[in-house]
């Protein structure tokens, strides 16, 4: 019988997900349907009640919804109770168990794809909202030197620096700071602000940036965005957020299935449809 999944949001047509998990499970012989459901902006919870009664054994959550998720699961793995967000759900029965694959997708296509090593390193993460809390505890875990929170309200960076102030290995590798307040290079700088939703730069210094960088915005598409020209005009490797899309989405992929799916054909088929 095949196992029924979905990715939950709204919107929710864009979403490249099917075809990366089709793929996954031809890739892995994994018998899965997997399909996009638009959930109303007041009937999340409604919506995956409705997916468990018709038997379907998982989710992944996108915009809005990662909050209401958290809330929703009966459950929280720690990273995803850490994040205050979910974007993985899995039914077990009537337990609905919620995870973040987020942070986990993003370090893999850094470290593994990018090739780039976190440990010991400074890291520029813009913007503190839900897309900056996934993936805070995920970067610590890799050992860098500092990781510096930055965001237009510098009240919202300082909370998210205090809230993972336990996991950090010693006081001074997590701090925060305002947009205007960024001081030095940095050998990774990630975007994690709205900004390219809008086709809009954050308003990071340009002495963030040096030859070496890396600098990764989570949008994606198929022109570069405008932080990802400035980054590269100053020096920096750019890199898009496709690859932490179809990272998480294995790393999902191994939860619900218990086999982690290859992914370098996998994301540069993806690319190639953008």
């Amino acid at each position: 019988m095949t196992d029924k999944y979905c990715v939950i949001g709204n919107p929710i047509a864009h979403s490249r997900s099917p075809g990366i998990h089709a793929a996954f499970a031809a890739q892995t012989g994994q018998d899965i349907a997997y399909e996009r459901v638009l959930a109303p902006p007041d009937g999340f919870a409604a919506t995956v009640r409705g997916l468990i009664a018709q038997g379907y054994r998982g989710a992944n959550v996108t915009v809005p919804f990662k909050l209401e998720a958290a809330a929703l699961a009966d459950r929280l793995e720690e990273r995803a109770r850490l994040a205050g967000a979910v974007n993985t759900l899995r039914f077990e029965g009537d337990e609905i168990v919620g995870d973040n694959t987020d942070g986990p997708g993003l370090v893999a296509d850094i470290v593994r794809n990018a090739g780039v090593p976190l440990k010991d390193k400074r890291v520029l993460l813009l913007g503190a909202g839900g897309a900056a809390r996934g993936v805070v505890l995920p970067i610590l875990q890799h050992g860098p030197a500092a990781i510096v929170i930055a965001n237009r309200t510098r009240a919202t960076a300082d909370e998210l620096a205090a809230h993972f102030a336990g996991a950090a290995a010693h006081p001074e590798q997590i701090s925060s700071c305002g947009f205007e307040e960024i001081d030095g290079a940095f050998d990774v700088v990630i975007n994690a602000t709205s900004a390219s939703l809008s086709n809009a730069m954050p308003p990071v210094p340009a002495s963030a940036f040096c030859q070496g960088t890396l600098a990764l915005d989570m949008m994606y598409g198929k022109a570069p965005s405008p932080f990802m020209e400035f980054a590269a005009s100053h020096g920096a490797t750019v890199r898009d957020g496709l690859g932490m899309l179809v990272e998480q989405a294995a790393e999902a992929f191994a939860i619900w299935r218990g086999v982690r799916p290859q992914t370098a054909t996998i994301l540069e088929q993806t690319r190639q449809q953008l």
